[in-house]
């Protein structure tokens, strides 16, 4: 599902006080960190991740990475800032998309 202007407006005002929980360092991308992302992102909904100074990647191959090998959804990037967003597993964890979806 392609998210609406209003979706991702509402996803960036709830990720503006989030912390990033994971970073992309000189390890680069690979499918075990792509596993452990997809495993917060599928408690949490939303997961700010981080690219360090030492990283060979920027966002743009970090977005291309993620889009390509998962079901997750780049809301947005912005420097050396990625956000992810995907509807939870479990409906116990729904409490973001909820919102996104009643838009």
């Amino acid at each position: 599902m392609q998210l609406t202007g209003k979706q991702k407006r509402f996803l960036r005002a709830n990720a503006n006080q989030l912390r990033p929980i994971f970073s992309v360092g000189k390890n680069g991308l690979n499918a075990v960190w792509l596993k452990e992302v997809a495993q917060a992102v599928d408690k949490r909904e939303l997961v700010k991740v981080s690219i360090q100074q030492s990283a060979d990647v920027d966002a743009k191959d970090v977005k291309q990475f993620i889009e390509a090998n998962s079901d997750i959804q780049v809301v947005q990037t912005i420097g050396k800032t990625v956000l992810l967003f995907h509807e939870s597993s479990h409906p116990n964890c729904r409490d973001i998309s909820h919102g996104v979806y009643e838009l």
